[in-house]
């Protein structure tokens, strides 16, 4: 059995404390909604912005030119979003990837991807938070989900084992893991249901174990890239944590899915 050293309850303290904080200040943000939470998801954008950057093109170029453009239009989209309409973080996110692809060449097409991927997640989560009925509701239970779907997985895997989910990428991951991972968001669904009038429970269920799939396919592809570049974590920003990207990257895959069902039905994700 392995020793537990003083330095690993300080990194345990550390990871806890820092997680603590931050929940509860993107939870006061998102809570007061409008330009709070905007600049929450901005600052957001930004720092990962600059975190992809730097993994994919190496260290600086989240600093050079092309890097801080990328990053003010990041953070910029999601002001343009919350101070007037979507769109106009589209056409702005679009016009910055043109002079990005033009500026880097095949060099800079993953970041350009990520530059894109980011953006728009963040501008699907603002977008989401401006409903007035329900958009607090619907973005707590977008990173509930995401956060169940993850510990629930964690438990089920370590509990049960089994085959490996996709070992090349993330060899801890396994089937048992994505199931219970499911499992829990399902149940985690129909709580909010329950405490939330105007939802029927069944499809808010679906929509839960939706979003959990999609939240981690969302954590395999980060760790796809983490993977390829070599790299652990992707940056050291979150103290126990690592970086922005590896606390966000399953609830970006889910916003943006989150964000096209909004946008298709006309009427936020979560009422149904």
């Amino acid at each position: 059995m392995s020793e537990t050293t003083p330095s690993t309850f300080a990194d345990l303290g550390l990871r806890a404390a820092s997680g603590v904080g931050l929940g509860l200040l993107a939870l006061l943000l998102f809570w007061l909604g409008g330009w709070w939470s905007a600049a929450l998801l901005a600052v957001g954008a930004g720092l990962m912005v600059w975190e992809f950057r730097e993994m994919v093109l190496g260290e600086g170029a989240g600093t050079s030119v092309l890097g801080l453009l990328s990053i003010a239009a990041a953070a910029g989209s999601v002001i343009a979003t919350e101070a007037l309409e979507m769109r106009f973080g589209i056409i702005l996110v679009a016009i910055v990837a043109v002079i990005l692809t033009l500026g880097e060449g095949r060099r800079g097409r993953m970041a350009v991807f990520g530059f894109l991927y980011i953006s728009v997640a963040m501008m699907c989560i603002d977008g989401l938070r401006a409903d007035e009925k329900y958009g607090f509701v619907a973005v707590i239970w977008l990173i509930i989900i995401v956060i169940g779907a993850d510990v629930g997985g964690y438990f089920a895997g370590r509990m049960f084992g089994g085959p490996k989910l996709w070992l090349r990428v993330s060899p801890k991951k396994t089937w048992s893991g994505f199931f219970g991972g499911i499992l829990l968001a399902v149940l985690l669904g129909l709580i909010f249901s329950a405490l939330t009038p105007g939802t029927f429970a069944v499809k808010v269920a679906l929509m839960s174990a939706l979003i959990a799939v999609v939240s981690v396919g969302g954590d395999l592809i980060e760790s796809a890239c983490k993977r390829y570049y070599g790299i652990k974590d992707s940056s050291n920003l979150l103290p126990g944590h690592g970086g922005v990207l590896d606390r966000l990257d399953g609830l970006m895959a889910a916003a943006i899915v989150a964000g096209l069902i909004t946008f298709a039905r006309g009427q936020s994700v979560f009422v149904w």
